[in-house]
């Protein structure tokens, strides 16, 4: 049977928040055009396989903006958590096991989300 860690709320909370700041920069960066700066679009088959890009009108000040704003909280939330307190608590393998199911805290355990016991 797995270790199971009684992680503090705090460090919980932290790291629920890191996952949806990732996931919202991750969202906003695949909708934002591909270049920050306007560019002309190009093609290029000289490599190993073909890139192709259309113009770029680049993105607004309002957009760098969020995702700078974004950035500075994902780079927040992971200082806290690899430095909270609660890892001066375990050491060697089982605190490498803990930072790992940590990530995975916020998911539903296998079972629950069919009802199943």
């Amino acid at each position: 049977m797995a270790t199971t860690y009684d992680f503090p709320s705090d460090l919980l909370a932290g790291q629920e928040e890191l996952h949806q700041v990732r996931a919202e920069l991750s969202a906003l960066l695949k909708r934002l055009p591909w270049s920050v700066e306007p560019l002309d679009g190009f093609s290029d088959d000289n490599g190993w396989r073909k890139v192709e890009r259309p113009a770029s009108p680049g993105w607004t000040a309002d957009e760098q903006a969020e995702v700078e704003k974004l950035r500075r909280r994902e780079h927040e939330l992971a200082v806290f958590v690899s430095t909270h307190r609660y890892w001066s608590e375990l050491t060697g393998p089982d605190r490498v096991a803990a930072r790992s199911e940590l990530k995975h805290a916020h998911e539903t355990p296998p079972g629950e989300a069919d009802g199943t016991p």
